[in-house]
């Protein structure tokens, strides 16, 4: 393939009015390879047509129902592009993002997804490191070689001990996924699901273990309110049992519930 940065768009997903996302706009207009940016909504609000008019973004109103899943499937909906990066609204592309995505999808004769690894925003902190990130990163291993970007055995099997996935730091090759990508009915395994149902089918997963995304942890986000009000082990549970019977979800789940502790600031 011999894809550019014409072919790629960022989908900035804006909720409400975050104080991070002029600066996550800035870190796409930085991009070294430039593309495509649009930004959707469903909360819309003066502030975010300032934003879009100041950086003269394209702004798509979702006017239909609202949720994470909806509001996503709705901005890949916009896009005109083969490539397409949902941009969460909080945080922050490194400058050579769009570079190596391009680089891994020309490199693949049938992609589906590249995603790459990435640290996190605390506060004032910028963490590349912690208990968490390195388990991930150990369950990535694999996919750290092209021979196995292919195998639906080696990516079915990472993906049933847990999603080591970070969706901000994916990004979609439209043309061999199914649509809508994302389905309705889950509040924080909502891309662990997509994941999965995307795993079954022929073509790669590319994985870049540079970090080039930063992802912001703080009280606002959603899945740091999501695990606050109600936890997410039911969802959790329910991921399991697409890989393991009941017995082992069960005890998967009492395992994996130690994650949500990553979110807790």
């Amino acid at each position: 393939m011999n894809l550019t940065g014409k072919e790629h768009t960022f989908v900035i997903c804006a909720y409400k009015e975050s104080p991070y996302l002029e600066a996550c706009i800035l870190s796409l207009k930085k991009q070294a390879v430039k593309s495509s940016i649009i930004m959707v909504t469903s909360t819309d609000s003066p502030f975010l047509h300032t934003m879009a008019e100041k950086y003269r973004i394209p702004l798509f109103i979702n006017e239909g129902e609202g949720g994470i899943t909806q509001d996503w499937n709705f901005g890949l909906s916009k896009v005109k592009t083969p490539l397409a990066t949902i941009a969460h609204q909080d945080d922050f592309y490194c400058r050579s993002y769009t570079k190596k995505v391009l680089e891994k999808v020309n490199a693949s004769k049938h992609p589906l997804l590249v995603f790459t690894d990435y640290g996190e925003i605390r506060g004032k902190r910028w963490v590349k490191n912690s208990r968490l990130l390195k388990i991930k990163r150990m369950m990535l291993i694999p996919l750290e070689h092209s021979a196995f970007a292919g195998s639906r055995l080696v990516r079915r099997g990472i993906l049933a001990f847990g999603n080591p996935i970070s969706c901000p730091t994916v990004t979609y090759y439209r043309p061999n996924l199914p649509t809508p990508v994302f389905s309705d009915g889950f509040l924080c395994s909502e891309d662990w699901e997509a994941w999965e149902k995307i795993s079954r089918k022929k073509g790669d997963f590319l994985y870049c273990r540079e970090i080039l995304v930063y992802h912001r942890i703080h009280e606002d986000s959603t899945t740091s309110m999501v695990i606050g009000k109600t936890g997410r082990s039911e969802e959790d549970y329910q991921m399991f049992l697409k890989f393991w019977p009941s017995p082992i979800a069960k005890i998967l789940t009492t395992l994996y519930a130690s994650s949500e502790k990553s979110n807790e600031l």
